[in-house]
């Protein structure tokens, strides 16, 4: 087999998404896209549901805001075996909640051998609500950022290498929209609004983080939708957050200069400038992640077959895509890609041949060959 191609797969969160929009019905999509290409960079969203999990060493849990500045070229990722993570609790939260959550932390070492550790609870409660954005994208806003960082840096202090966050998020069991929810259509309520904490500490640390909502357990529904299944099987979310954070890989940072003994890591080390391919929903293409990838000519596959509330899509943004059906039609693209072939080589009709004129020069009027400026206005590296 080929080496590794590494791929980034992006699934928004909070907007609805077909699949991944619900508690891990995104992990089919995300193994098999691991299969393809044997090194699949992903965020918690697309990984996370509830009390399950799949872990896969060729699949690595990046938070957003790190996944962003990976895609930027700001980061490196250095998989490691474990890390030591750090439970973060909402001074908001009720004592019966909090124990079942230091129970789950109970039950990952018991049974996993994950190492978790130390626990503190912020200094005051967190202060979390919800709303919805114009579009419908679900968001939401934390009252008390102050005691979220100082709780995170404590954490980080006694040894903490990764985060784990349970903030008390507000319960809404009559809303229409968790109803809807529910019965397998809607957008994840919570989603902006995790996104907005595990973003915060993420930046402001420099570790891994990913976030578990706390709220009350449901009433049983008998008609519960098969994708909102996995959100209530138990009485917390946390499970999947402390396993997908004990392999997270660390982040290290490339500007405005590396990290001194970068040099360590290796060929372990997942390079930015190894990434070769993105994978996102067709109508969702407006993120960053994307949007540095594209802009630094890594292959974009557009996935049809993933519908969200937005549209955004490769033609609203002048962006050169590869389209897929499905994500099945994706995993074997950044296959193709993996083993060297052109996915245009797979379709009928091939697409004509660039043809360029040999007395019109290519750039600039100059009949001369480079080196051309780079687009920063930089002068490029002397002539080899």
């Amino acid at each position: 087999m080929s080496r590794p191609l590494p791929t980034l797969l992006v699934i928004p969160t909070g907007i609805g998404c077909a699949i991944g929009g619900y508690a891990g019905d995104g992990l089919p999509a995300a193994r098999l896209l691991a299969a393809a290409s044997g090194c699949l960079i992903t965020h918690p969203n697309a990984l996370n549901a509830a009390a399950l999990y799949w872990s896969d060493p060729r699949i690595h849990y990046v938070e957003g805001w790190a996944l962003n500045r990976f895609a930027a070229g700001d980061l490196a990722l250095a998989p490691v075996a474990s890390q030591r993570v750090g439970l973060l609790l909402d001074a908001g939260i009720e004592e019966e909640l909090r124990l079942r959550h230091l129970q789950v932390a109970e039950a990952c070492r018991a049974s996993l051998g994950l190492s978790i550790g130390p626990v503190l609870s912020t200094d005051a409660p967190l202060e979390v609500s919800l709303s919805l954005g114009p579009s419908g994208a679900s968001s939401g806003l934390i009252g008390r950022p102050d005691a979220l960082i100082r709780a995170g840096e404590r954490l980080l202090q006694a040894g903490a290498t990764a985060i784990a966050v349970v903030a008390r998020f507000p319960d809404e069991p009559s809303s229409e929209a968790l109803a809807s929810y529910r019965q397998g259509s809607g957008v994840d309520a919570l989603a902006g609004a995790e996104a907005v904490i595990s973003h915060l500490l993420s930046r402001q640390l420099g570790i891994p983080c990913a976030h578990a909502p706390a709220l009350a357990p449901l009433s049983l529904d008998p008609r519960l939708d098969p994708l909102a299944a996995a959100e209530e099987l138990g009485h917390t979310f946390l499970p999947c957050v402390l396993v997908g954070l004990s392999r997270a890989p660390n982040l290290i940072p490339l500007r405005p200069a590396p990290s001194p003994g970068l040099e360590f890591f290796g060929g372990d080390l997942i390079h930015p400038s190894r990434i070769g391919a993105v994978v996102a929903p067709a109508g969702a293409l407006g993120g960053e992640a994307v949007l540095a990838c594209a802009e630094r000519g890594i292959p974009l596959i557009a996935v049809e077959g993933n519908p969200s509330l937005l549209n955004v899509s490769a033609e609203h943004l002048g962006l050169r895509t590869i389209a897929a059906a499905s994500y099945a039609e994706a995993a074997g693209l950044v296959l193709a890609l993996r083993e060297g072939l052109q996915p245009e080589a797979l379709r009928r009709p091939l697409p004509p041949l660039d043809l360029l004129s040999a007395d019109r020069p290519s750039d600039g009027g100059s009949a001369f060959p480079g080196p051309w400026p780079l687009r920063d206005g930089r002068p490029p590296h002397p002539p080899c």
